[in-house]
C-alpha cells in the first residue's frame, strides 16, 4: 500500500529532524543522516526510533 505523497513531504526523521527518502521497494522511509529505516505498515509510516532498523554500511554508501 502506497503512502500519500503529501504526507511524505511533511514527515522528517524523529531523531535528526532531517528529510527522509521513500524506498518503495522495501516499504520504508530512510533517514540517511541517522542511518535508520522506518517501516511503513498498512500505508502508515511508523516513526518510532525503536521500531526502525539500522542501515547497513552498503545501504548508506548507495544513498550518496
Amino acid at each position: 500500500m502506497a503512502v500519500d505523497p503529501k504526507l511524505l513531504e511533511l514527515l522528517v526523521c524523529p531523531v535528526t529532524k532531517t528529510a527522509l527518502r521513500y524506498d518503495a521497494a522495501k516499504g520504508e522511509l530512510i533517514s540517511d543522516t541517522a542511518g535508520l529505516a522506518f517501516p511503513i505498515r498498512d500505508g502508515v509510516p511508523v516513526m518510532i526510533a525503536s521500531e526502525a532498523r539500522h542501515l547497513e554500511e552498503r545501504e548508506r554508501a548507495q544513498s550518496k
